[in-house]
Formats: C-alpha cells, sequence, structure tokens
C-alpha cells in the first residue's frame, strides 16, 4: 500500500510538472543563462583594454548594438560574451585590441590553408568535384549531470550522427554505444541516434556512441556562364526560394536589402557573390546568444551588426531566397585538428551546375591571393566536416525498434534546448527538457590515415 501510495505521488508530481510547462517560463530560464553578466564585470573586462571607459562610452555602445544587453525582471543585464563581443564588432574598439595583443588569426584558416588548394587543384577533374578525403573516428559522449533527474526515471537522448544520403560523407559506421541505440533513416532532416536509459541516484547519465565516417571537400570554379536561368515551376525552385514561416521570412527590409544587392543583375551567380561579399564584409562573425531565443535571426543580425555562422548562413539564404535563387540549410561540426566546433553552412542551387556548398561565416579567407581562392568557399567547402543536417528546426524521427529489437518513441514531448540547429545533442524526461544548464557533451577525434 505504501509503495502505491509512493508512486501515485510521483505520477501526481510529473502530471503537474507537465501542465505547469509553459514557453514563456522556459524562455525566461534560457535568457537568464545567455544574460547572466553585471555591468560592473563588463566594464572590468573593457578596462583591460580601455583603461578610462565611461559610462558615456558604454551607453554608446549599447545604443548602437555593439554591446548586448537586455532587461529582464526589471534588472539590466549583459550577455555573458558581451564584452569580448564589444571587440569584435566595433572596428575602434578591435584595433585597440589588435594593437595590444596583435592581430586575431583564426587557427582553421591554417589548416585550410594546406587543404583549400588541394581541393582546387584536384577538384576540377574528380567525380562530383570532390577530392581530398578525410577519415575519422569519432567518439561523442552526453552527460547528464548526476540528479538532474529523479532516480528510475527514464532518460532520452538524441545524439548526432553522420548523415548518409550526403555525396561529400561516406563509409559511415556506428561502430558501438553504451546502451541500446536507433539512428534515424538516412533522409530525415536531422541525422539522429536515439537512446534511452534510467537515471541511478547521485550518479550522471551518460550516453555515449562512436563512429567513423570519410568526408571529402568539394569545389566547382563558378562563372556566371555557367549558371542557366531558373526553371521556375520546378520542384527545387519552388521548395527552395520561400518563406519557411521559421526564420526565413521575407520583411521589407530584408526584401530592401535584397533588392538593393542585386540592383542591375539577372545572372543568379552575380545575385549570390554580391550577397555573399556584402554579409562578409558588413556582419563581424561575434559568440551568439542561444538560437532559442531569438524571433527572427537574420533580423537579429542586422539588428546589432554581427552574426555567428549559423546566423549569418540563414542571413545569407533569405537573401538568396528573396532574389530567387534556392538555398538549403546545411550543418554539423567543423572537424579541423585542434580547432573543431560546432558550425553551420548552406547549400545552394545554380541552375545547369546543381547544389552547390557555400561557407558564409568563413567568407573570404586571409590567405586567399587569387579571386578564385578569394570565393572559394562560395561553391566550395574544405574536406574538415561532419554533416548532420540538411535543414533546421524539424521534428525527430518518431517511433521503431532500436538495436535490441525493442520498440521506442523517439518524438520530442517538450521544445528542444536548440530549437533551430542540432549538433550537441537533445535530453529530456518526462518531467521536462533538460536544458544545456543540466548536461555536457564532448567529441573525440582520431584522426585516420
Amino acid at each position: 500500500m505504501r509503495k502505491l501510495l509512493i508512486l501515485t505521488a510521483i505520477a501526481m508530481a510529473l502530471t503537474a510538472h507537465a501542465q505547469d510547462y509553459t514557453w514563456a517560463k522556459d524562455l525566461r530560464h534560457r535568457l537568464l543563462i545567455d544574460f547572466n553578466k553585471s555591468r560592473s564585470e563588463v566594464t572590468d573586462y573593457i578596462k583591460r583594454y580601455i583603461p578610462d571607459v565611461t559610462d558615456g562610452q558604454l551607453d554608446a555602445w549599447e545604443r548602437g548594438k555593439a554591446l548586448e544587453s537586455m532587461t529582464i525582471d526589471g534588472q539590466k543585464r549583459y550577455f555573458h560574451n558581451a564584452a569580448p563581443n564589444l571587440f569584435r564588432i566595433d572596428k575602434a574598439c578591435r584595433a585597440i585590441k589588435e594593437a595590444k595583443d596583435g592581430p586575431f588569426h583564426d587557427g582553421y584558416e591554417e589548416v585550410d590553408r594546406l587543404n583549400v588548394p588541394a581541393i582546387m587543384r584536384h577538384a576540377s577533374t574528380a567525380t562530383g568535384h570532390r577530392a581530398e578525403p578525410k577519415h575519422m573516428r569519432v567518439t561523442y559522449r552526453l552527460t547528464v549531470k548526476a540528479d538532474a533527474v529523479p532516480a528510475g526515471e527514464t532518460v532520452r537522448c538524441w545524439l548526432p550522427f553522420p548523415r548518409r544520403d550526403v555525396k561529400r560523407q561516406s563509409a559511415v559506421k556506428l561502430l558501438r554505444t553504451n546502451c541500446p541505440a536507433r539512428i534515424s533513416p538516412a533522409a530525415d532532416a536531422h541525422s539522429v541516434l536515439y537512446m534511452e536509459q534510467r537515471a541511478k541516484a547521485g550518479q550522471p547519465t551518460v550516453f555515449e556512441e562512436q563512429f567513423s565516417y570519410t568526408v571529402m571537400g568539394e569545389y566547382h570554379r563558378l562563372s556566371a556562364t555557367d549558371v542557366q536561368p531558373y526553371d521556375t515551376l520546378s520542384n527545387i525552385y519552388r521548395q527552395f526560394t520561400g518563406e519557411d514561416g521559421r526564420h526565413i521570412v521575407f520583411t521589407p527590409r530584408l526584401r530592401q536589402l535584397a533588392d538593393s544587392l542585386t540592383q542591375g543583375l539577372t545572372n543568379p551567380y552575380l545575385k549570390a557573390r554580391n550577397i555573399f561579399t556584402y554579409i562578409t564584409r558588413n556582419y563581424p562573425w561575434a559568440s551568439a546568444r542561444e538560437y532559442s531565443t531569438i524571433e527572427n535571426i537574420p533580423s537579429y543580425v542586422i539588428d546589432n551588426r554581427h552574426g555567428d555562422c549559423g546566423q549569418v548562413t540563414l542571413l545569407f539564404m533569405t537573401l538568396c531566397r528573396i532574389s530567387g535563387i534556392p538555398t538549403h540549410w546545411q550543418s554539423g561540426f567543423m572537424m579541423h585538428p585542434a580547432h573543431d566546433n560546432l558550425h553551420d553552412w548552406c547549400e545552394v542551387y545554380f541552375e545547369g551546375v546543381g547544389w552547390v556548398p557555400v561557407d558564409q561565416s568563413f567568407g573570404i579567407p586571409s590567405y586567399a591571393t587569387t579571386d578564385d581562392q578569394r570565393y572559394f568557399f562560395l561553391g566550395g567547402i574544405d574536406s574538415w566536416r561532419l554533416i548532420v543536417n540538411n535543414d533546421y528546426g524539424q521534428p525527430f524521427f518518431s517511433h521503431g525498434v532500436d538495436s535490441e529489437g525493442k520498440a521506442f518513441n523517439g518524438t520530442k514531448k517538450y521544445p528542444r534546448s536548440e530549437t533551430v540547429d542540432f549538433q550537441r545533442g537533445e535530453a529530456e524526461w518526462a518531467g521536462g527538457n533538460l536544458y544545456f544548464d543540466q548536461w555536457s557533451w564532448n567529441i573525440d577525434i582520431t584522426y585516420l590515415p
């Protein structure tokens, strides 16, 4: 009888938790994590480079959106990377920091400095314009903190897995998992490995996968003469040139910007090149708040005069679609040795050429010495990638049977921690989503011969 009462109480508590959920409360929690710095903490960082910084300067940077803040519960709070971002966004501040620390260099560019020219040399005569294969073995782990979920409750986990339907990526093998798992269908927008475990008191819940795969770089030496007029009645054109109701939304301001960048041009490649160049020159990379907290990402980039890889990619995609150029999202990880990280890019469709990769955030490389090298990432991509997604913000696969023949339901019940992209993974239990402050992730890469 006592056991029955305990189980009933637990069930009632879980039901109450689920009924108590609102997106407004969830969003507030996410924003409080992202905006966790005080004005004094921001000022202390800035004083490392500008010792006599004034309140007037801080206010001016805030008005100009170079210093990101938000008022939550009546209190002004600053984005956790607001101070470092100031020295990326504001040109005068950037010059001050570089005078003290020296010019900033992206470490991945040193890797691409060798990889990109090799791809350019070999891709033109290779099948599918793909060259310079890289072979990797990856161990990926998601660890839910001890007691984040009550003992005995089922923790549900979705991990990233290499796509099997992209020609740049091949020989995908799942080598092992630490519990029964199910892989999503190859054509799903998000390539997912789903697992479940029961939480144990005082112990973290660990989900681990190991896989191997081969990935290649790709390069199309594009010119305006390669690109034909679109068949505007084709499925590709109709599906990938419209709004999607999520972040690709044709606002009046974005329409005006797209029109100004493509005025007088009829060739799709020249239009895309103008858009690519404009974003590269006007929106520097800066650390981003969580995408789930932003209503419209392309508008956010324009408002705040900066963006990370996914944010500038969505801006590029939107401006291209407004201009009648088909685009679709692609993302996963950049796997450059010693510089691996989450990363987003896209693909563009040119009639007469097909789908080609575009990495807007890699932009025009600092090492480029020729026009072809400057625009390598408009029609090309390096070999150091893990491709997980072919779209963003789509549902995960649902029902199936795991590797031990057990039926499962892989539908995500609560809003994802990352509602746009899917890279780090996701986790939840019957009582709610597990946000990023309740778990950690780790990727371990072995580069194979």
